[in-house]
């Protein structure tokens, strides 16, 4: 007789026409990879059982591995960063920091600042910027707020639904400003509503607006720090 599979025991029991991960018992995993904007197979991890992941699997996977994922509607999605992407992070929070010194305004968090923006959503900003009123004073791991300040530095893995996803849940979640930076086409986009943007160029100016009053930073002079200086 032949073995029947069944999912990992972690995947719960059998509900309606449902596993008690909540996706829909006839979902392929090309259909788990639309629902997460299309992203590449390779950053969606399968264990935990899609649909019932946590936050502590976010901790153990950073712990155990170094790995920073992403938990959306308990699915653990790992966080794409390469050697570039970081150091225009970097800069951009140099930028920030220097901005707020003696300003007193709030605090900016890196690529690997954890945030629970909405009840089963953890993401991780490239950089963040929180106003003190606004974060939690317990010191957990994962803050519960989005960042006033959302910054994402993309990836070539990044799909357009996947930040189109984030952008989505950071302004559902309270953001009131984010900034998509584009390294390959050296532009940026600008949010202030979750599906209204403005593009700009190198020439252009990456504003605080609202949130960090009288911040400016033209995108040319933040795109300069990848370039290697003239020998002499």
């Amino acid at each position: 007789m032949a073995a029947v599979l069944h999912p990992p025991s972690t995947a719960g029991v059998l509900e309606g026409e449902r596993w008690a991960s909540g996706f829909p018992m006839d979902w392929t995993v090309a259909d788990l990879q639309r629902r997460l904007g299309g992203i590449p197979l390779a950053r969606i991890h399968l264990y935990p059982w899609p649909g019932l992941a946590s936050e502590k699997d976010v901790l153990d996977v950073h712990a155990r591995t170094g790995r920073l994922c992403e938990l959306i509607d308990g699915i653990l999605v790992e966080k794409p960063m390469g050697f570039y992407e970081s150091a225009l992070a970097m800069a951009i929070g140099g930028f920030l920091r220097e901005y707020l010194k003696g300003r007193n305004l709030g605090i900016v968090a890196g690529e690997a600042g954890m945030l629970r923006i909405l009840g089963n959503r953890i993401r991780i900003p490239d950089v963040s910027f929180i106003r003190w009123d606004r974060l939690p004073e317990s010191r957990v791991p994962v803050p519960v707020v989005s960042p006033d300040l959302a910054v994402e530095v993309l990836s070539e893995s990044n799909t357009e639904q996947e930040m189109q996803n984030k952008m989505d849940d950071y302004f559902a979640g309270g953001t009131r400003l984010a900034w998509i930076i584009d390294p390959r086409t050296r532009t940026a986009r600008i949010y202030q509503a979750a599906r209204e943007f403005t593009v700009i160029d190198q020439v252009g100016m990456l504003k605080g607006g609202d949130v960090l009053p009288g911040f400016e930073l033209p995108l040319g002079a933040l795109f300069a720090e990848l370039d290697r200086p003239e020998m002499a």
